[in-house]
């Protein structure tokens, strides 16, 4: 038994030394530094996970402006200079956008390739999703997602509203709750004809229940989405594996056919799907469910942030009260519990300049995504004052959270300031500064370029909805008005807005109007 134990011991010894000679990556001439790590295969992957944030500012302070580190069996190339970012975006004819996020979707959410060069489908996903969400398909989402909050709101709820009583929740539970229902009913409609149903409050209470279900599957499969993303098959998490396959059955579309006013996006997807793929029904499915968790998985954590630090700055609070009141003034648009609910539109909600600095200022603060390229052949990247050769199949990547906690950039970077994306004027501030010379690239939580989020403006819509009515319907506050603010849950970095390590308590109630 000892003699099989020490002839293991040294297999793993000889594995890793000739490993270390042998497979570790040589730096050539012409190439970035090199960071390989010290454990085979992940490299530096466990140091950059702990604190994504600290490593690279460490590297960049050892290296300079591009590094490149072994990350999980990947050769990252991290560019960090903001004055360099435009020369990413120009390397098209070299860089491949689609490849990961195509890969990484198909991975995660179970569904075939969604590469139309895979032979599946020929859908232009990117397209799609810039036809249904933005232009005029967007007035549309935004009138029925401020019909849907209103409802959540106040009548899907009504059993813990009553009058000035003050119902006490978890903040991320209650942003949850209220942006899923919401986004859900707005992506996915209602159930067919239950409006003209006699039965309406029985049908809208088991369909409540279907969708809160659907929730719940929801916060399980996203809760290992990382390790998916990570490369860990999701059949080492046998829940989150059940959650994602409920999602996909409660989307197929012999089901979404039983819904009323699906939104174009979804009703143009299951066109797609049934005449440019040969998908089964099941990885149609799974496509929405790719659709849903992308509708969803940042807009909850960002509306959480956003609330949070309004609730904790009574100026930033006035400041944003006195604005929504000022809009619905302007759009004679009265508050009320009888039944007639608010209508803001797309023109309304843009002249709402202070809330949008403060989501702005809430996302700069969470925000943690990353940009990818992958090269498709060997090239030379020219950035601003020099190049640096570039292997096939390596990744170029920005890491944004790098800029927005710059302090060059913005001045005390860790602490929320609502109006930082406010000119003199009131109007929305575009002018940053690094080393006395203006940024084009400041503020990037939703991506850059081409493969900028084709979502954010409804994201923002959505999030500036919610916020308007909260504050005309409520009163708000937090249970302990001294609470610290939670720290951000770094296993997510990388993919968007961080959730907060824990809930935070507060309270609300109906206003007397």
């Amino acid at each position: 038994m000892f003699l099989a134990s020490w002839l293991w011991g040294m297999a793993v010894i000889v594995c890793c030394v000739s490993w270390f000679l042998l497979g570790r990556r040589r730096r050539q001439q012409g190439e970035p530094p090199l960071e390989n790590g010290f454990l085979p295969y992940l490299g530096c992957a466990l140091k950059f996970g702990a604190n994504p944030l600290e490593f690279l500012k460490e590297k960049q302070k050892k290296h300079g402006h591009i590094f490149t580190c072994h990350v999980a069996g990947k050769y990252i190339h991290f560019l960090t200079d903001p004055f360099s970012y435009h020369a990413l975006m120009r390397q098209g004819k070299h860089l491949d956008w689609k490849k990961f996020h195509f890969a990484t979707s198909a991975k995660v959410f179970g569904h075939g390739s969604i590469d139309p060069a895979e032979g599946n489908t020929t859908e232009n996903f990117h397209q799609t999703f810039i036809r249904t969400l933005q232009g005029n398909a967007l007035d549309a989402l935004i009138e029925a997602m401020m019909e849907n909050l209103q409802y959540v709101m106040l009548q899907s709820r009504t059993p813990k509203l009553q009058s000035n009583t003050w119902v006490t929740e978890g903040l991320y539970t209650f942003c949850c709750q209220v942006m899923f229902e919401s986004g859900f009913l707005t992506l996915f409609g209602k159930e067919l004809n239950s409006n003209n149903d006699k039965n309406l409050s029985s049908k809208q209470e088991t369909e409540r229940a279907h969708i809160l279900n659907a929730l719940e599957n929801f916060k399980e499969f996203d809760k290992i989405f990382p390790a998916l993303v990570a490369g860990l098959p999701i059949h080492l998490f046998k829940s989150a594996h059940s959650a994602r396959e409920k999602l996909g059955e409660a989307l197929l579309h012999k089901n979404l056919l039983k819904r009323d006013n699906l939104s174009e996006l979804v009703t143009l997807r299951m066109f797609l799907n049934d005449t440019l793929s040969t998908f089964d029904d099941m990885e149609k499915a799974k496509t929405h469910v790719a659709v849903l968790w992308a509708s969803q998985a940042n807009t909850i954590p960002a509306t959480f942030w956003t609330l949070f630090y309004l609730l904790k700055n009574p100026e930033a609070m006035r400041a944003a009260t006195k604005e929504v009141q000022r809009v619905l003034e302007s759009a004679e648009e009265s508050i009320s519990l009888d039944g007639k609910h608010i209508s803001l539109n797309r023109k309304q909600l843009d002249n709402m300049t202070i809330l949008d600095s403060i989501i702005k200022e809430a996302m700069r603060l969470s925000s943690a995504s990353m940009t990818f390229r992958v090269a498709k052949e060997d090239f030379t990247l020219h950035l601003e004052n020099d190049f640096y050769n570039i292997r096939k199949d390596d990744i170029v990547a920005l890491y944004p959270q790098l800029l927005h906690f710059d302090p060059e950039i913005y001045a005390d970077p860790l602490t929320f300031k609502y109006d930082r994306f406010l000119n003199e004027n009131g109007e929305e501030k575009t002018d940053f500064y690094r080393n006395g010379r203006k940024l084009k690239y400041y503020y990037m939580p939703f991506g850059t370029g081409i493969a900028k989020c084709p979502g954010r403006l409804f994201a923002v819509h959505e999030i500036k909805q919610f916020l308007a009515l909260m504050l005309s319907y409520f009163e708000i506050e937090l249970v302990d008005s001294d609470v610290k603010c939670p720290s951000l849950d770094q296993s997510r970095a990388g993919l968007g807005v961080l959730q907060p390590s824990n809930d935070i308590d507060f309270r609300y109630r109906l206003k007397c109007l």
